[in-house]
């Protein structure tokens, strides 16, 4: 009979925390949405037996999900919950939260910063209108990033590349969306003025202006957007809303180390 001591048992327990986390990051950092058991082995050197045993210890956390039809696996909710709190607890919000309030002071209405994850994005944090009527989002939930105008803000900012390959993975056989042609014209037209307006997407009766924030890198890290009733979101104050929101969205920008072309 073999008997291991703690030493052992603490050195396998160890290699297996490191194998999960390497598994976890390669799928969190691919370019892909989502990624096979032998896309893995290879990226990782491990072999097949292993990255299945962690992606099924992952699934089974909620960490990970699985397609059943691909077989393919992707971040799940336990993935998001860390994620969020980890975020809550770095300093983009902080940067942020002073830009959201002198924007909540000039307009009345709602301020809100989102993050970018994956196809999706998030809203982090909002500063609310001092209206009885206002808006009030909802966070820590995920949306696609083709509706509503936080999200065609950060859209509109991938580059050519990835933006494609979006369009590919999300608009592919949908009839219950705007045409690809249509969204594309659409966010040539953001990426132009430096802004995105939406009226009535993502909820009836609610409108907002967004502009997209960028990191340290020159990636878009997510959006800022003025959101209000959509009454209020109207043609006369989009010129100005959209010159609030795109000043905003830089400053938070500079704050996380962005640096524009030229600057």
């Amino acid at each position: 009979m073999t008997t291991r001591g703690p030493e052992s048992e603490e050195g396998e327990t160890s290699s297996g925390i490191t194998r999960a986390l390497r598994v976890i990051f390669a799928v969190a950092e691919s370019p892909e949405p989502d990624l096979g058991v032998s896309e893995l082995a290879r990226i990782l050197g491990f072999s097949k037996t292993v990255v299945h045993r962690v992606v099924r210890t992952l699934v089974a956390a909620g960490f990970f999900v699985v397609d059943e039809r691909t077989r393919r696996y992707r971040l799940g909710p336990g993935a998001v919950s860390v994620g969020l709190a980890a975020l809550a607890r770095m300093e983009v919000p902080r940067i942020a939260q002073p830009h959201m309030e002198r924007l909540v002071a000039r307009t009345a209405e709602t301020a809100t910063l989102s993050a970018r994850y994956g196809d999706q994005r998030m809203y982090l944090t909002q500063v609310l209108s001092p209206q009885e009527i206002r808006m009030a989002v909802p966070l820590g939930q995920l949306f696609p990033l083709h509706v509503g105008g936080s999200s065609k803000a950060i859209l509109a900012s991938l580059d050519a590349d990835e933006l494609a390959g979006y369009l590919d993975r999300t608009l592919t056989g949908t009839v219950s969306v705007t045409s690809r042609e249509e969204l594309a014209d659409e966010l040539r037209r953001i990426r132009r003025r430096g802004y995105a307006v939406s009226r009535g997407e993502r909820q009836v009766d609610a409108g907002s202006v967004a502009a997209p924030v960028f990191d340290a890198t020159g990636r878009v890290y997510g959006a800022l957007s003025i959101c209000g009733p959509v009454a209020r979101i109207s043609d006369d104050k989009i010129d100005e809303y959209g010159a609030l929101i795109t000043e905003a969205a830089a400053a938070v920008s500079t704050g996380l180390g962005y640096r524009a072309a030229g600057a």
